[in-house]
């Protein structure tokens, strides 16, 4: 994200000039804004004129329009965000108080007002515009006839390309056809790998598979790297990681992020530690029940006793259009902070996020145990 203008107090009014990058920071842009929010940008409005034969003619007009969220819509799949709301600019097109849709685009400015920048969207703005913030990943999961290409950036999980090839067993008179199929399925895994895989953007490429698939395929890249001299392979060859997992589906993603020697190249990241933290959690669920909990009213009841070691908890809850609850949750976070805790905001775009979010969205690791919550209706 790009910050052209800040002029806010803390924990008081002002607004934030800004500009898309990439669909991480729509992402992000969708987690700022909230219902009450100003938001003003550029827009076209179709506008209807009187037309000299006394009939009427309707015409697209560009205009700024400064609206009050009513409602945000993020499309994940035409990285695309709308906002709903009332227009509060005076205009010649449109009347203050009438309905408009803004749809915030890459690469265009816009400038949020909010009457209240509390400490979670600061912090929120001061990220998006961190560039070592991102984990930048690209991560290759396949096996025989199937292969995902996902990206992980900073604030999201996107699965890019999916490839399906159909591939015959590999006994009897069949062995020819099965070569010929796994080779063209190969072909199409590469086409999509130069195609989403940018070496000069991400830290590292995964690939990982059951089997031998990925060393297959591996051999295969480097084989065809060399024949078309393709540079980017080439040259970051030590980039690329071999993983084992359990299938070629989405759900073994978080399979390939715990291997160390992902983990090592990523380390200092977000990604990274959103994993770490939630596998700490998992595993001190398992061994120490008594020192971990998730849900509302368990996390608040652990909070209030002073025994919140490591908070963990999504965007998602953040974006509740009741003011209270939001404040409710900013509260917490900054008072899990204020007594020497972590805190780990984990984005709901995220693998790890999508994880967290089916234990309610919120969870801790306590300082000591606290048997007495398991008395404790959720």
């Amino acid at each position: 994200m790009k910050i052209t203008k800040k002029n806010y107090v803390p924990n008081g009014p002002g607004s934030v000039k800004m500009t898309p990058i990439d669909s991480d920071d729509l992402w992000i842009a969708y987690n700022l804004i909230s219902p009450g929010d100003f938001v003003l940008a550029g827009t076209v409005r179709k506008v209807l004129r009187e037309a000299a034969s006394g009939g009427r003619d309707a015409e697209r007009v560009k205009l700024k329009l400064e609206i009050q969220v009513e409602t945000t819509d993020y499309d994940k799949v035409g990285s695309a965000l709308r906002i709903r709301g009332k227009n509060v600019l005076e205009n010649e097109h449109v009347k203050i108080g009438a309905f408009h849709t803004l749809e915030l685009e890459l690469h265009r400015p816009f400038v949020l007002r909010k009457e209240i920048w509390d400490s979670l969207a600061i912090d929120t703005l001061r990220q998006a515009s961190d560039p070592g913030a991102s984990a930048d990943l690209a991560v290759v999961l396949m096996q025989e006839g199937l292969a995902n290409i996902i990206l992980i950036g900073k604030s999201m999980t996107t699965t890019r390309s999916r490839i399906e090839t159909s591939i015959p067993r590999k006994h009897g008179p069949a062995i020819a056809g099965y070569e010929s199929a796994l080779n063209k399925f190969f072909e199409n895994v590469l086409k999509a790998f130069l195609q989403y895989v940018d070496f000069s953007v991400i830290r590292c490429a995964v690939i990982a598979s059951p089997g031998f698939t990925k060393d297959q395929f591996h051999r295969h890249l480097l084989l065809e790297a060399e024949r078309r001299q393709l540079r980017s392979i080439i040259e970051n060859k030590s980039r690329i990681v071999l993983v084992h997992t359990s299938s070629g589906y989405k759900h073994s993603l978080s399979e390939a992020l715990d291997a160390p020697n992902v983990m090592n190249m990523i380390k200092d990241t977000k990604a990274a530690q959103e994993v770490r933290a939630l596998e700490d959690f998992f595993n001190m669920l398992s061994n120490d029940p008594d020192r971990a909990c998730y849900g509302p009213k368990h996390v608040e009841v652990a909070h209030e006793r002073m025994a919140v070691q490591t908070l963990l908890i999504t965007d998602e809850l953040f974006r509740n259009a009741d003011i209270p609850t939001r404040k409710k949750y900013v509260n917490l976070v900054n008072s899990v902070k204020g007594s020497g805790g972590v805190v780990h905001i984990f984005s709901s775009m995220h693998v790890s996020g999508e994880q967290l979010a089916q234990l309610t969205g919120i969870a801790a690791i306590l300082r000591f145990p606290l048997p007495e919550l398991e008395d404790i209706e959720m």
